[in-house]
């Protein structure tokens, strides 16, 4: 058995909730109970993914009790014993993935000295009961910038949201459009108009977030500026349209935007995902 954990922002729900319903493979699924945990679960279980759930600090407790009492070896053992690693290969046994999401709130984003704390937090205390971390981040203003310099001592290996470039992802925008020279080509292409890019979650949450601290001043400098006029609505094709055309359709009409549809893709969200899923013991 092994544990993949998965540290990840409340903004890419969507994202996350994608890979993990399309993953037919998955077997063994734990939810972090906190406050931003109860929209990502019914979302889950509207595509009939129905995982546990436990606090943060229960999570040890939980993963030893669903251990299996057949013949599942614990990735850490076959790290210390190469010719037990020889057997299980041999015998073709397939190592059981546990996944263990940890999301954390999309308001963290206010203040990025706090979300540089929040995220580094729990990052170690989740590398105690997990063999590899896929933080569901970008660089974030390079708030996480030094994540990886950072963590390098870390025993538990950590896997990042790259593009096809080998880059780790500017942030949640550049995510959707597919990869940093996505979101520098279309950043060309609104040249001269000052843009403001739209997720499903962004165009969901925009009123939540109006109201918590440093949001109403980057409203009333930037959103309630007249030199943004444009709302680029970026479809992935993960939610539901309706929605997200309302949601779009009402921040434009607020803000006095046109809106201007721009199609991204999920490959990144898909890849690295899979990434880390898939790593085997020989390769950490």
């Amino acid at each position: 058995m092994s544990v993949l954990s998965i540290v990840a922002c409340g903004m890419l729900e969507d994202e996350l909730v994608h890979v993990l319903s399309k993953d037919r493979e998955l077997q063994q699924l734990i939810v972090v109970e906190n406050r931003e945990s109860s929209g990502f679960l019914r979302k889950l279980r509207l595509r009939n993914c129905n995982p546990r759930t436990a606090f943060l600090d229960r999570v040890p407790m939980l993963l030893k009790s669903r251990s299996s009492p057949g013949f599942i070896v614990p990735a850490r053992l076959l790290s210390s014993f190469p010719i037990l690693k020889k057997f299980c290969r041999k015998k073709k046994l397939r190592e059981e993935v546990i996944v263990v999401v940890n999301l954390l709130s999309l308001d963290l984003h206010a203040d990025l000295e706090i979300l540089k704390a929040e995220v580094y937090r729990n990052i170690h205390e989740m590398a105690s009961f997990s063999d590899r971390i896929l933080v569901f981040y970008g660089i974030c203003g390079h708030a996480l910038g030094k994540l990886k310099e950072d963590f390098s001592d870390l025993k538990c290996p950590l896997f990042f949201l790259k593009d096809q470039n080998g880059e780790i992802i500017e942030d949640c925008i550049s995510l959707a459009l597919g990869g940093n020279e996505a979101y520098a080509r279309a950043m060309t292409r609104f040249q001269g108009m000052g843009t403001i890019y739209l997720t499903p979650m962004w165009a969901s949450s925009w009123k939540k977030l109006e109201n918590k601290n440093g949001n109403r001043d980057f409203n009333n400098y930037y959103l309630k500026n007249p030199l943004y006029c444009l709302a680029a609505k970026i479809d992935i094709g993960l939610v539901d349209s309706p929605e997200f055309h309302t949601n779009v359709k009402e921040f434009a009409r607020t803000f006095d935007m046109k809106v201007v549809n721009i199609r991204g893709n999920p490959k990144i969200t898909e890849q690295s995902y899979l990434n880390a899923r898939d790593v085997t013991t020989e390769k950490q």
